[in-house]
């Protein structure tokens, strides 16, 4: 069992930064793979961004490549999502999820290989 908090979300403008983080509680957070996805008004949560549970294969949305940095931190329990040049279509609830149960190198990018999932934090970008 794992227990994941985000933080860092909040309003900004557009072609602005922010850096989300996410807490995840449990003595195994190390050999989880770890995604971000968000989830607009009216809208089907989506994937954003994944990293293997050594850290060492990313995965990205076309819409943020190049925009957004997923990273982690084993050692502290904690993930990360910078996020730069943000867009108003950057607008959503962002949430932390966890997948158990995979290689050291594979990143997970559906919704349906995640068991565990955060509340979720706020991201707003005005235009």
């Amino acid at each position: 069992q794992v227990q994941l908090v985000e933080s860092g979300g909040g309003l900004v403008q557009a072609g602005g930064s922010l850096r989300l983080s996410c807490a995840a509680s449990g003595r195994t957070f190390r050999t989880y793979a770890m995604g971000w996805f968000r989830q607009a008004p009216g809208k089907e949560r989506e994937f954003v961004a994944a990293i293997s549970w050594s850290g060492g294969r990313t995965a990205y949305a076309d819409s943020v490549k190049g925009r957004f940095t997923i990273s982690r931190d084993n050692a502290k329990n904690m993930v990360y999502l910078q996020m730069n040049s943000l867009k108003p279509e950057d607008k959503a609830v962002y949430y932390c999820a966890a997948a158990p149960g995979f290689s050291s190198i594979v990143v997970v990018t559906t919704k349906t290989g995640y068991d565990y999932w955060g509340q979720g934090t706020q991201v707003t970008v005005s235009s």
